[in-house]
């Protein structure tokens, strides 16, 4: 299947059905007075975020998505039907825009959650509501209000714990294969991956977490140069970077410094808050640096990189490395775990008054 990380859609909530002005009329009531029904409403539509889908496939030749109307009122007091509701399934992690403001409408961050993204009609009133003691035979009857019509812009960002960072064939999708089930491709040329991967890395017995691999970047990524930034808004929701670092280049007249410095310099060209994030050097291909050179090469690496909270030598290949470096993520990961959950609950009984309000 492919990846298809956007989408555009047009949605349409079902118009409210018309009131109705109908009078009764049965035999020995000479004067039965207004019996016309509402309108019934009109479908709503609603995003639902699914766990089971991991694209937007669906939304990719299937962009207008229009909700039942409601029924008519009708005479004898009988209110119209109301519209079906319509629900779109999306993956987790899809954000949902207004194509035309920008407007943020909803952030599908967690399964299961359903909301609201265009609203349905209200039904029309019938006459039997606009009767009084002075006007007892009312021909009033209002029609149902028009669905909320709206074009959406759909943009899905990974949910990932920790994302991987660096320069076509730097080493990503090895590391990956290394550290958990996951199989991306693999193979001695540029640009291998061509879509975002995840992987399940499992420390220990109910420790884990997850490591998004996305296309490598290449210097001038902001002018378009190879795949651009198409992908870097897929590391927005995770919590820590690692820059994967090619030690031992093919090429004799690579830098890995000044191509380290260039990928940096393009993050920050695309997010200042996804470059403020906490990101971690991994050096990897020790491999293949002969160990009288390895000191020497890695710290030059790490001097020459500059403003590093930590760094670690690894092999994707070998393995050498992979499990000390996993661990420390854990644990990295478990103290903000830690430390998160206190300001989310001060929150939470404001947004209950809110609700019940």
């Amino acid at each position: 299947m492919k990846f298809f990380d956007e989408a555009r859609i047009e949605v349409v909530a079902g118009d409210g059905g018309n009131g109705a002005a109908s009078f009764r009329r049965e035999k020995f009531i000479p004067m039965g007075g207004p019996d016309g029904g509402d309108g019934g409403r009109g479908g709503s539509i609603y995003a639902i975020a699914d766990r089971n889908l991991n694209t937007l496939i669906d939304f990719r030749y299937t962009r207008m998505f229009r909700a039942q109307r409601g029924e008519n009122g009708r005479g004898a007091d009988c209110y119209g039907k109301g519209g079906d509701d319509l629900e779109l399934h999306m993956p987790v992690g899809t954000v949902i825009c207004d194509a035309e403001t920008g407007e943020l409408i909803a952030d599908l961050d967690q399964d299961g959650k359903r909301t609201l993204i265009a609203q349905g009609g209200r039904g029309g009133l019938g006459n039997l509501h606009f009767k009084s003691s002075t006007n007892r035979a009312p021909r009033k009857c209002t029609p149902g209000t028009e669905g909320e019509h709206r074009l959406l812009k759909l943009e899905l960002k990974v949910l990932a714990d920790v994302g991987l960072l660096g320069l076509p064939n730097a080493g990503k999708s090895t590391f990956i294969r290394a550290v958990s089930s996951a199989k991306p491709k693999v193979a001695d040329y540029p640009f291998t991956t061509l879509h975002p991967n995840l992987g399940v890395v499992r420390v220990d017995t109910n420790r884990s977490f997850v490591i998004a691999d996305i296309p490598g970047l290449i210097e001038g990524a902001a002018e378009g140069a190879g795949l651009g930034h198409r992908f870097l808004k897929h590391l927005q929701r995770t919590g820590l970077l690692l820059h994967l670092v090619d030690i031992s280049p093919f090429d004799p007249e690579a830098d890995p410094v000044r191509d380290a410095r260039a990928i940096v310099e393009e993050l920050k060209k695309y997010d200042e808050a996804l470059h403020a994030k906490p990101r971690w050097l991994v050096i990897n291909k020790i491999d293949l640096v002969p160990e009288d050179e390895r000191e020497d090469r890695i710290a030059a690496l790490i001097e020459g990189y500059g403003g590093v909270e930590r760094h670690f030598v690894i092999s994707g290949l070998t393995g050498d490395g992979c499990k000390s470096l996993t661990y420390a993520i854990m644990e990295h990961l478990e103290q903000c775990r830690r430390d998160a959950p206190a300001a989310d609950t001060e929150d939470s009984p404001d947004e209950t008054e809110d609700l019940e309000d």
